[in-house]
């Protein structure tokens, strides 16, 4: 990591730039430091999602206790419920269930990245 500096001029409410710079000391790494940005973007957007999509499984499903039809002699297939995920109206099989997910960054790291970003994006930004 490498110590950067930006200077910038302050700005009152009637936009008038005033004579004082201010310098901004930063941390940014030697060689890109995309990668650090990419994963706390990912972070934050994986604490975004909500995670409470939820399907029925076979088990979860209402009714099925009873075995339709005896195991040998029908001449049909040999079937134990009529909950199976074979069947109309029968749980799924490998659906989605509530999860939380989560993208662990170090604090240093998300510090990293947020000064990275402040560094490579020096020329367009414009604080109020």
């Amino acid at each position: 990591a490498v110590q950067k500096t930006i200077e910038y001029n302050s700005f009152d409410s009637n936009e008038q730039s005033s004579s004082e710079k201010y310098n901004l000391n930063l941390t940014v790494l030697e060689n890109s430091g995309n990668y650090l940005i990419h994963r706390d973007i990912l972070r934050h957007q994986f604490s975004q999602k909500q995670g409470t999509v939820s399907t029925k499984t076979r088990s979860e499903v209402r009714g099925g206790g009873k075995k339709p039809w005896r195991q040998k002699g029908t001449g049909r297939a040999r079937a134990g419920s009529s909950r199976s995920p074979l069947w109309k109206g029968g749980g799924v099989i490998f659906g989605p269930k509530p999860k939380t997910v989560t993208l662990k960054l170090n604090k240093k790291e998300r510090n990293l990245a947020l000064q990275t970003l402040l560094y490579n994006k020096r020329n367009n930004i414009s604080a109020i």
